[in-house]
């Protein structure tokens, strides 16, 4: 983990400190905004792929580029991330796992001044460097001293890359990860092949079904399928 993730989420929390005392309160904020963030970067590449958007008929004001557009003022975009945040578990275009996530999710307060800053500085993370998510939830983890107690360990990526040019993917592959936390294994396994052709090849929706563990407890398996172009 490099220091700039850490500066930029210590740069977070130092903005919420003053609104939100809790830590636990502080990292669910941040995790929620990264997670609308990164979502809305899946969005913009799945568009750009073919694929349909997230964001559309009711929902297209949430996407993020329209909550950043530099023609809002700090307290319109105050409205637009907080009703966002709050009415995401109901759009039926993105995948049950998002609406799970987003789940009685809010903004409990409504500093325009402190949520523009917090959400340019989530702007500053991007899915194409996938591992800054991962990077910056092993930090967070670390912050409220969970990681060993919750059992969530990341994959460095020099095992992931390894193990993946090892597998070898192919474009008629189908890709199961069931112990998925930021998709890294899936994200490799696409650049791997991509890299391998001369242009970037299009992905069926990353899917996802739920089991049960003798437990009882859901767990999350994700999937990933290369389309035949």
């Amino acid at each position: 983990m490099n220091g700039e993730i850490k500066r930029r989420i210590d740069h977070l929390r130092d903005l919420l400190v003053g609104r939100i005392p809790m830590p636990t309160e502080q990292v669910k904020q941040i995790t929620l905004g990264l997670i609308y963030k990164f979502m809305s970067d899946i969005d913009e590449q799945n568009r750009e792929l073919g694929g349909s958007s997230f964001f559309f008929g009711d929902y297209q004001q949430y996407a993020w580029k329209h909550i950043l557009d530099h023609s809002l003022s700090a307290y319109e975009r105050v409205v637009l991330y907080s009703e966002g945040l709050e009415k995401m578990s109901l759009n039926p275009n993105i995948p049950q796992l998002f609406r799970d996530i987003f789940k009685g999710a809010f903004l409990p307060f409504r500093d325009p001044a402190i949520v523009d800053q917090f959400l340019k500085g989530l702007n500053e993370f991007e899915y194409q460097h996938s591992e800054d998510l991962g990077d910056a939830y092993e930090y967070l983890l670390s912050i409220m001293g969970s990681q060993g107690d919750a059992g969530q360990f990341r994959t460095p990526r020099h095992i992931i890359d390894f193990i993946v040019a090892a597998v070898e993917p192919q474009k008629e592959d189908r890709m199961l990860d069931p112990a998925c936390g930021t998709a890294g294994f899936l994200v490799s396994a696409y650049n791997t092949f991509s890299n391998r052709t001369s242009c970037p090849v299009p992905i069926a929706l990353v899917q996802h079904c739920r089991v049960m563990t003798a437990k009882r407890s859901p767990k999350i398996l994700w999937v990933m399928t290369f389309r035949r172009t």
